[in-house]
């Protein structure tokens, strides 16, 4: 038996990284998995990559009508949600001085908004019982050069959690965040420019850790399936850090 057999399980920004390593993980163990992303291509080929009769929906969690649009669809073709995996959002280096209104507008509107509503306009769908797991930051809770505005963004996620589980108690829905460390994933990479500043990077993010290295999208996906499985069920608004202890010391 999968430790997600007979679940329901929707994964916001799916189309790569963390997201894509859980739709897989929850696929192998059983889940029914619904995945979004914002570019079409993308997305088809990560449901392929996926398999397991997963279903893509194209969306922005920025934008409500997607939002409706990805849970009409859910209600249509499955009519519950056991797990709803709130992973999209992204950030982009600012210094503080040169935080435009814009950049400021665009990673509050995807973090904050987007991920409130994602589980607002899915509570219909929720099954008593359900897990919401919540994607965090080390951001949140250590200084980064240039990174204050995500950091607050996550810094939101985590005060939402611990408002929701009050929320939700008489449901019984847990909600968890889950806090991943610097990961090797697409979005990751592309927040710095050029191949040295890659290189000076990764090396910074490795030697913040003290397990030396950078984690796998696999490795937060397998304690995303913790949190979305019955393992957990007496785990609610914690924060699970998957980052190789940076946050830590």
């Amino acid at each position: 038996m999968g430790r997600l057999d007979g679940k329901v399980a929707v994964i916001t920004g799916a189309n790569s990284g963390i997201g894509l390593a859980s739709a897989r993980r929850f696929a192998e163990k059983g889940a029914r998995v619904f995945m979004t992303g914002r570019r079409q291509a993308e997305l088809d080929e990560a449901v392929a990559a996926v398999g397991h009769g997963a279903r893509g929906v194209r969306g922005d969690i920025a934008d409500m009508g997607d939002l409706d649009r990805l849970f009409d669809t859910v209600r249509a073709e499955a009519g519950r949600i056991d797990v709803l995996f709130a992973n999209a959002g992204g950030g982009e280096f600012a210094a503080f001085g040169e935080v435009s209104e814009a950049h400021f507008d665009r990673t509050f509107a995807t973090n904050v908004k987007g991920t409130f509503f994602t589980v607002q306009k899915a509570l219909p769908l929720l099954v008593d019982g359900a897990s919401v797991i919540l994607t965090g930051s080390t951001a949140a809770t250590t200084g980064i050069p240039a990174f204050s505005v995500y950091g607050a963004t996550k810094a939101a996620i985590r005060s939402f959690a611990r408002g929701w589980i009050v929320d939700l108690a008489p449901r019984r829905i847990r909600v968890n965040v889950l806090v991943p460390g610097s990961t090797s994933t697409p979005g990751w990479h592309r927040l710095a420019p050029g191949e040295a500043a890659k290189k000076a990077f990764t090396a910074a993010s490795e030697a913040a850790s003290p397990l030396g290295r950078m984690g796998r999208p696999e490795e937060i996906a397998d304690a995303a399936l913790f949190l979305a499985s019955d393992e957990s069920s007496f785990v609610t608004g914690s924060e699970l850090f998957a980052d190789g202890g940076a946050a830590q010391i």
